[in-house]
């Protein structure tokens, strides 16, 4: 019984990837399978799954346990989808070209601009009066 562990950020969320080879077990999100977690997204569910049918290709017993805090879903799934296939790239080195063509490998820096004083938003600033 092999574990990995991998970590990835985007926007404000984080994820915590443990993959453990040689038990097997359900993908859980938060202790809670990945259909309730996203609520039947189809487009995050698939995202995810096609990472997970990449670690098929190594073993066929796995346990794949995620903890995501901070952000929205959509930003959850990215990480995830990032803490995922660099626990890929950990267990095999082959799936590194693959998933960096895909772009699961490139961290995406963005984050959210902060508020500026006497501005509305970070560059909203209010309507001009000329009278």
């Amino acid at each position: 019984m092999t574990k990995y562990l991998a970590h990835s950020r985007r926007k404000c969320a984080g994820a915590q990837v443990n993959i453990i080879l040689g038990d097997a077990g359900p993908f859980l999100i938060n202790k809670k399978t990945i259909s309730e977690y996203f609520q039947n997204d189809s487009n995050s569910i698939k995202t995810i799954e096609f990472l997970i049918n990449n670690l098929n290709d190594l073993e066929d017993i796995f346990t794949i346990q995620a903890r995501v805090y901070g952000g929205g879903l959509s930003a959850q799934k990215d990480a995830i989808c990032g803490a995922l296939a660099r626990g890929i790239c950990q267990i095999d080195k082959k799936f590194i070209p693959i998933l960096k063509k895909k772009g699961f490998l490139t961290q995406d820096s963005r984050i959210k601009e902060r508020r500026k004083y006497g501005l509305k938003k970070a560059r909203k600033a209010p309507q001009y009066s000329k009278r």
